[in-house]
């Protein structure tokens, strides 16, 4: 026999006795009959994985906005907080910025002001606490048209999707 069939050979019978063993190990630590399909599916999704052919996941994108302070305004409207801390604002998108319009996804830490009084229409009937603030973590979805150095957010697309409180005394 030539060189190249018996190398050939040595291919076909390593995979042949690779594959009995994996069947026979899964039957060994499952103790139930494999499943051929899936246990050669898992070995394709493994090699694919190791020379990365699979499909490219998509990153986020950070974005400057350029209508910070109508955003932030919009986030207190919207959620009911006293205040938005704009270096927390933070804008992200997955789409290509060079689309006419993009989803924008907003995060923004904010803070609500805690005090109980004890008045009573115009008489003191207590004394007042102050509590310390609360703070609170917004997520929010937006429409934005790309520019040259950001985006400009369109406020009345701005939607809520998760308002958490990180702290509350």
């Amino acid at each position: 026999m030539s060189r190249g069939v018996k190398i050939i050979l040595f291919l076909i019978f390593f995979v042949v006795f690779f594959e009995a063993g994996l069947f026979a190990s899964y039957t060994i630590v499952t103790q139930q009959a494999p499943n051929p399909a899936d246990l050669i599916e898992m070995q394709i999704n493994g090699v694919t994985s190791l020379l990365n052919l699979g499909p490219k996941i998509a990153t986020q994108k950070d974005i400057t906005i350029l209508n910070e302070n109508e955003v932030v305004d919009a986030l207190k409207t919207k959620t009911g907080i006293d205040g938005i801390n704009l270096q927390s604002l933070k804008a992200t998108t997955y789409q290509d910025t060079s689309a006419d319009t993009i989803t924008v996804n907003l995060t923004a830490m904010g803070y609500k002001d805690s005090q109980t009084g004890g008045t009573t229409g115009n008489a003191s009937s207590g004394p007042i606490v102050i509590k310390s603030n609360e703070t609170y973590s917004i997520t929010a979805t937006a429409v934005g048209t790309p520019k040259n150095k950001g985006v400009q957010i369109d406020v009345n697309s701005i939607v809520i999707t998760a308002t958490r409180v990180l702290y509350n005394s």
